[in-house]
């Protein structure tokens, strides 16, 4: 059975109320800088070994590619459960304790103004 929508209430725009994390929106130059990272190096490679640049070229392109759609199939079959969500974000409030503590504890305290009232 289906609940009808308050009507009461305005409706929001699809996907309004959903801002997504800084890891989120990341994630996408995380695998294209991963990539380019493993092609920039086979090119080395071949160039150092061949020197031919045509070769070096297409062996980065063919490079780039593979390692981009193997990295992005990894991220696509490796979903984070509730449990998993969970403790990350108790490990980054404690992180973030501990570096307001530390903050503070370097933090000198300002000396006090010596009274000049006689």
């Amino acid at each position: 059975m289906t609940s009808k929508p308050d009507p009461k209430k305005p409706l929001e725009p699809l996907g309004a109320a959903y801002q997504p994390s800084r890891r989120e929106i990341l994630r996408p130059a995380e695998l294209v800088g991963g990539a380019g990272i493993g092609a920039v190096f086979v090119g080395l490679v071949v160039l150092l070994t061949t020197q031919q640049l045509v070769l070096t070229l297409v062996s980065t392109g063919i490079t780039f590619i593979v390692v981009l759609m193997v990295l992005a199939l990894f991220a696509m079959g490796s979903k984070q459960d509730a449990e998993e969500t969970a403790d990350i974000e108790l490990q980054d409030d404690a992180a973030q304790r501990k570096a307001q503590q530390t903050q503070q504890a370097e933090t000198p305290e300002a000396p006090e103004a010596p009274d000049t009232a006689h």
